[in-house]
């Protein structure tokens, strides 16, 4: 592939030229990362106040932000938070000086997809937006494999809008993260699909959040989705190994009324 295919992805699956929303309020820091990213093909829109970066995050169409931690009026981790309840699904990567791991957890957790701390190298931040931007692009491709829409018991979730429906009727927009992680295991339905291999293609090789994270995640879901989220009959643990999604419960146990449901001895905490 020649530089300009790789600078434009062709071949990836994205659009030609990818714009992303950088949120930095240092100057001359924000001003070196987009001049890079440009020199990139991408095209970049720069805000260093964190109100006006949401409402900016939330007008138009990305596909990334690049989110420093800290910042005026709103931090990076609201931010996030606020466009995921509301809807957005756009990839998430945060900046940060705090590089903790409990900072690293709470950024994915609040829905970030990648957490580079400062300092960091520039050809570094420049492969973790060219690999966030191809996976996100695989991932999109990959829906097709598996189906825009999905239904176990009676639940329903659409992987093209993030959307779903419960058992209870009521509505639930999932987080990129949520409903990558949903696709993975309803790709395997039926296998342990162990918690490594879950982290692998969510998160890639970019990060790695612990297996605690990913136990909070099926939690989420399970609070979504399972009539009796203690008695889960879709999304069971498969103890010091992983999770098995199943998509229709047994016939002995409706989905619909959690006083059927039959013991599958699971707690509704991941273990």
């Amino acid at each position: 592939m020649n530089e300009e295919a790789r600078k434009n992805g062709h071949g990836s699956g994205r659009r030609s030229t990818p714009k992303i929303l950088l949120v930095e309020d240092e100057r001359h820091l924000a001003q070196g990362i987009a001049e890079n990213l440009e020199d990139e093909g991408h095209h970049v829109t720069v805000e260093s106040h964190g109100a006006r970066a949401l409402d900016t995050l939330l007008d138009e169409t990305w596909d990334l932000a690049i989110l420093d931690v800290m910042l005026p009026g709103l931090d990076g981790f609201e931010i996030c938070r606020r466009a995921r309840t509301q809807g957005s699904n756009v990839p998430i990567l945060f900046l940060s000086a705090r590089g903790e791991v409990d900072d690293r957890i709470r950024g994915l957790e609040a829905g970030g997809d990648d957490y580079l701390p400062k300092p960091f190298h520039l050809r570094e931040l420049l492969l973790r937006v060219d690999r966030i931007l191809d996976r996100t692009a695989r991932e999109t491709q990959a829906g097709a494999s598996t189906g825009e829409e999905v239904r176990f018991g009676d639940n329903v979730f659409s992987f093209r809008t993030y959307e779903g429906l419960s058992w209870d009727e009521r509505s639930h927009t999932l987080t990129h993260k949520e409903a990558m992680i949903l696709r993975c295991l309803v790709r395997r339905r039926g296998e342990v699909v162990k918690r490594e291999d879950i982290l692998e293609e969510v998160w890639g090789h970019e990060v790695f959040p612990s297996t605690r994270t990913i136990d909070n995640f099926i939690l989420r879901l399970r609070k979504r989705f399972e009539p009796d989220p203690e008695r889960p009959v879709f999304f069971h643990t498969v103890r010091g190994v992983g999770y098995r999604f199943t998509q229709a419960p047994s016939a002995d146990a409706p989905s619909g009324d959690p006083r059927a449901l039959s013991s599958s001895n699971e707690s509704g905490s991941p273990r």
